[in-house]
């Protein structure tokens, strides 16, 4: 590889994550790129956690730029991209833009660099991007979007890298690193619909050329300039040796994002694929706000209408949202298995109960409380998902038949048995909300009570749903 000089300005947005941010800017001091053809702008989005002191001291010789509240992602780096329009257009050739978690390898500037220099015809290069709690773990190495619905198609995603599971990050970080030695049919470079703005490069003309983000806040907006991009005629490629580790969201539930997720695809749908393609997804964000209504989770239901509707009266940027449903750490599901008015709990064998030592507190709960009696309902063989028997000692196992409309008739005979039903956020069983008092989605990292679903919620969803879905 061929040692490259090109002046590139290193764009990086970030908010409250002073550790995160530093862990990359200390990445970025032993890449294999001469220090002096680096300049380096972050762009703080009024973070509280002292950040801007901390970069400040430790990295004396970046630019920052304070933000008076926080944009998102989206005002964060047209923040950093107005700043590089403002310069000399010969001023840098290149612009990269970074995510604050991320941790980047010592050759992943070089080798998105090199990308663009043997491809002139080629606008944007994006790094393989791993993950930061999986190490060996891909993430995604560019992705696609398909244009009937949106849906973001990530490239190998959760494909293992041979090898590399007995590894630590900073061995990883600093070993030579080529993908295509390592994965099949892997080729240095790859075409794709977008690289995330995770680690991307860009030409600087082409980015002064294309313009500014769509105002979304956050999510789609890399997604939708890309695709702006690839339409006037360049391409956007992916490099697999050029590799980044960024903070996973494989183990993050879905809650005031819902809004952005889906107003934004619909302004993506609106400007790259036709009416047809938004009339079908707003009819699928319909379907989705019910089933939330049902399930019991009516403020993400009500994300879901406000999508739509703000989609429609053409409102972009930052929404104030509020949720109802009071998210706690998981460390405090203490106080539901203690709840002295939980006496029967019925358990869900789609939660995997040694996250966040679930496990070990309920047998705890369960040895204090005589009174508590656990019962565990389990799946059969679904759709090639296994599900544990048992994972509770001292559970009443409540098996379920294969057949569907079984078991929706075991389910119908388990109403009102139970004080509580503790579910999966990540993978909920909508009639398991109606057979308790009140429902606890739990996850990896956090849980949220909520109360059993009512009639008076689906009257006052249902007509919005409805007029979405034959409009």
């Amino acid at each position: 590889m061929s040692t490259p000089s090109a002046k590139i300005l290193v764009i990086i947005v970030t908010w409250n994550k002073k550790d995160y941010v530093i862990d990359l800017l200390n990445s970025l001091s032993s890449i294999a790129y001469p220090a002096d053809a680096l300049d380096i702008l972050v762009i703080d989005n009024a973070s509280n956690d002292g950040t801007v002191s901390a970069l400040e001291t430790q990295f004396p010789a970046i630019t920052i730029i304070r933000n008076t509240e926080n944009l998102g992602g989206t005002g964060g780096f047209n923040t950093g991209l107005a700043w590089a329009f403002a310069q000399p257009d010969d001023r840098y050739e290149y612009l990269w833009l970074l995510d604050n978690d991320v941790v980047v390898h010592k050759n992943a500037l070089s080798a998105l660099v090199e990308t663009l220099e043997q491809n002139p015809d080629a606008a944007v290069a994006g790094s393989t991007m791993l993950q930061l709690d999986y190490p060996w773990q891909i993430n995604e190495m560019g992705a696609f979007v398909e244009r009937g619905r949106g849906t973001l198609v990530l490239n190998r995603h959760f494909e293992q890298v041979p090898g590399w599971r007995e590894k630590k990050l900073p061995e990883l970080l600093q070993q030579d690193a080529d993908l295509t030695q390592l994965l099949t049919h892997c080729q240095a470079t790859m075409d794709v619909d977008y690289v995330a703005a995770a680690s991307l490069l860009i030409r600087a003309p082409i980015a002064k050329k294309t313009g500014l983000w769509m105002d979304f806040f956050i999510h789609f907006d890399d997604v939708e300039w890309c695709l702006r991009i690839a339409a006037s005629g360049q391409r956007i490629l992916v490099s697999a040796r050029s590799l980044i580790w960024h903070l996973s969201a494989a183990a993050k539930v879905p809650s005031w994002i819902l809004y952005y997720d889906n107003r934004n695809v619909l302004y993506l749908l609106d400007k790259h694929s036709d009416a047809n393609a938004v009339k079908s997804t707003i009819k699928w964000i319909a379907k989705k706000a019910l089933y939330y209504t049902l399930l019991g989770k009516t403020d993400l239901a009500q994300l879901h209408l406000e999508g739509i509707a703000d989609f429609k009266h053409n409102i972009t940027g930052k929404k104030a949202i509020q949720l109802t449903g009071e998210i706690q750490s998981i460390t405090e599901i203490d106080a539901v298995l203690l709840d002295s008015s939980i006496n029967r709990l019925l358990i869900s064998c789609t939660i995997h109960l040694q996250a966040g030592n679930v496990q070990a507190k309920l047998v705890k709960a369960m040895k204090r409380r005589p009174e508590l009696k656990v019962f565990y309902l389990h799946l059969p063989l679904i759709g090639g998902n296994y599900y544990p028997p048992v994972q509770v000692p001292g559970a009443v196992t409540l098996p379920m038949p294969k057949s569907r409309l079984l078991r929706y008739w075991r389910y119908f005979k388990l109403r009102k048995q139970f004080d509580a039903v503790l579910q999966s956020d990540y993978k909920a069983i909508l009639p398991l909300s109606w057979l308790g008092a009140e429902t606890v989605f739990i996850n990896d990292e956090t849980f949220c009570r909520r109360p059993k679903p009512s009639i008076r919620d689906i009257k006052q969803y249902l007509p919005i749903v409805l007029r979405y879905l034959f409009s």
